[in-house]
């Protein structure tokens, strides 16, 4: 996303980590077989899954920060950065519209279907799409306002769509209501996406919709606030792990009690959920700073160095590889035909081991794949900057 001028071992060793877990477990061999830690909570609640997503937008803020600091001191220089900004989010947006329209675009090629039905059902928000948005306008909410002030935003972001959830009333249904389809940022998208651009596995409502983007606005702020104090030069580093530490534990109790009144929950964003997953990337960061960067313990820091530098490469590829081995048929003796993706899972996994562990072998053997790849980059100084 940004490159550090000021380059910290254990924000890329965090950042490869975080990704190489998102690609683990968004890559099961069967979706009907997963160990419980590696599936998101039903609806309310969190899982360790439930928390990828929010440390890398925290992740991204803490680059922002890193990244950004010197066009922030120079007024001048803030119209080129936003630009940038905007070139870079409108490519990640695009990128994670192409990985939802790909199968219908292939549909398109290879069986006749319409285009224009193509576009009319595709999905219009997701994961890649979530962190463009949020990447432009946390980039530019860095950029333009004081530290104190971004402080304040944060706080707003979370306390307004706190106030949106549970004190505007839904349309025909009433008030507080945090159910999956009756709650207002369901009713926002379908009422601005429609369910023809949702979540296919929803329809209804979507994870990543309209509404939900603004505190996801805010856990990228709140990684940007500890970035800033990581930068500060008059102050050691004992004394930034210390107060990292502690915000991070302060954010985690606040949302654990917050979460007895607005839930805990990954799909509507929840204001409990901003500062709970913020406060355990927080420790989670202090904890690696301190370890890779102060004492020095670099030696297993390469594996997931190597998935830190090309973070968005290495998840873009991870999504379009299996859309594609699906495009694949292989020819059964009965005549019938599987994708080669199902193939080579009922060929080389499912034979050999039960099927939650088939399932997850699968997903590691994925993990490794794409190591070799980025490793091979990493040797050759390769980075795709997005």
């Amino acid at each position: 996303m940004t490159e550090p001028k000021q380059r910290l071992l254990s924000l890329d060793f965090f950042r490869g980590l975080t990704v190489a877990a998102m690609i683990l477990v968004n890559n099961p061999g069967s979706w009907g077989h997963i160990y419980a830690p590696l599936e998101h909570a039903e609806w309310n609640g969190c899982t360790p899954t439930d928390l990828i997503f929010p440390f890398f937008l925290w992740i991204v803020g803490v680059s922002i920060a890193f990244a950004m600091s010197t066009s922030k001191s120079d007024p001048a220089m803030h119209s080129k950065t936003i630009v940038k900004a905007l070139k870079r989010g409108i490519i990640l947006y695009l990128l994670g519209f192409f990985l939802a329209i790909f199968g219908k675009l292939m549909g398109v090629v290879f069986d006749g279907k319409s285009l224009i039905e193509a576009f009319q059902t595709v999905r219009l928000l997701g994961v890649l799409q979530r962190i463009g948005i949020v990447f432009i306008i946390s980039s530019i909410i860095f950029l333009k306002f004081s530290n104190k002030a971004i402080f304040r935003i944060f706080i707003s972001i979370l306390a307004i769509y706190w106030a949106l959830m549970t004190f505007v009333p839904v349309p025909g249904i009433g008030y507080a209501n945090m159910e999956k389809e009756t709650n207002l940022a369901a009713w926002i998208d379908r009422a601005i996406l429609t369910e023809s651009h949702t979540w296919a596995s929803a329809k209804t409502w979507d994870p990543e919709g309209v509404l939900s983007t603004l505190p996801a606005i805010g856990t990228c702020l709140f990684g940007i606030l500890v970035g800033v104090w990581m930068r500060r030069k008059d102050i050691d580093n004992a004394t930034k792990v210390a107060w990292i530490f502690t915000a991070g534990i302060a954010a985690i109790i606040l949302g654990l009690l917050w979460d007895l009144q607005f839930p805990i929950n990954k799909s509507l964003w929840t204001s409990s959920y901003v500062l709970y997953a913020g406060g355990l990337a927080s420790v989670g960061l202090a904890l690696c700073f301190w370890l890779i960067d102060v004492q020095g313990y670099k030696k297993i820091t390469t594996p997931f160095v190597v998935y830190g530098l090309n973070a968005i490469t290495v998840f873009f590829l991870a999504g379009l590889m299996p859309r594609v081995l699906n495009l694949i048929k292989i020819n059964n003796t009965d005549g019938t035909k599987t994708a080669l993706l199902e193939k080579f899972y009922t060929t080389f996994y499912t034979p050999y081991f039960s099927p939650v562990n088939a399932s997850l072998v699968w997903a590691i053997t994925y993990v490794l794949g794409f190591y070799v790849l980025l490793y091979i980059m990493y040797k050759k100084n390769i980075i795709i900057k997005v």
